[in-house]
């Protein structure tokens, strides 16, 4: 029980970030269960199958608070699901690990990015809905690979290239929820077909899943309300800020 309300204090808190920010569930909830010594693909496939349930309730607020740009949902999803599920086998039958500095730098080159069109109040622009398929293929990807990725990558990515923060995030947190379910769905067709040969470690994690699940909900239905009621300068402010501190936060495990 211990280590379910831990999980549960570790899901409240990434998800009120996630859903405020549309980034950080995955990166949180990675982190700690990579801590705890859960191998990679083991800590990616607990947290997608957490978020099949927190996305659903975050992409309701969403929805209900009107921050979803719906002409670029279909494309970003549909991308997103690719990326995710070619990630996923991926993860299950080789070392990922060589990615994740280039994914490092990145984020910290568009972090900075951000705060400085935040500093010179650069204005939102609408982006053409294409640009949201390869962002999507390659957030999907990462996210699997990583287990989370996909809201510091496609979210910071449309907050840079100057779309509306309140609209960035919502859509980039609906659109999450189809990713997950097949990247979960990916996982369990691994597992099935002896493709994920260290997959028997998922059991012995029940009780973390389980407290990631309940405490992503509790937090999950205020994202839209948050992200609504924001003004758009602090919300572009604190994504910058979010995006140099998960940078610092994956190179300083990368050092050790």
């Amino acid at each position: 029980m211990d280590t379910f309300f831990l999980f549960l204090l570790v899901g409240v808190l990434a998800q009120a970030v996630d859903g405020a920010l549309g980034m950080a569930y995955g990166v949180i909830s990675s982190s700690v269960l990579l801590a705890l010594g859960v191998p990679p693909a083991t800590a990616s496939a607990s947290v997608h199958a957490a978020e099949v349930f927190t996305t659903a309730a975050s992409a309701g607020s969403h929805a209900w608070h009107r921050n979803v740009e719906w002409r670029l949902l279909l494309p970003l999803a549909v991308a997103g699901v690719i990326g995710g599920v070619l990630g996923a086998y991926v993860l299950t039958g080789v070392d990922a690990a060589a990615i994740k500095p280039f994914v490092v730098g990145y984020l910290a080159l568009v972090g900075v990015w951000i705060l400085w069109r935040a500093g010179h109040d650069v204005r939102p622009r609408r982006l053409p809905a294409w640009v949201t398929a390869p962002l999507g293929l390659v957030g999907g990807f990462l996210d699997a690979v990583g287990g989370g990725g996909w809201g510091p990558t496609v979210s910071s990515t449309m907050v840079g290239a100057g779309q509306e923060p309140r609209k960035a995030i919502g859509t980039v947190n609906t659109a999450e929820f189809f990713l997950t379910v097949a990247v979960s769905a990916t996982f369990v067709w691994a597992l099935v077909s002896g493709h994920w040969k260290e997959a028997g470690a998922l059991q012995n994690h029940a009780a973390a899943v389980g407290g990631l699940v309940v405490g992503g909900l509790i937090a999950a239905p205020f994202a839209g309300l948050i992200v609504k009621k924001v003004p758009r300068k602090a919300l572009t402010y604190a994504v910058g800020v979010l995006l140099l501190i998960l940078a610092a936060f994956q190179g300083a495990q990368m050092l050790r």
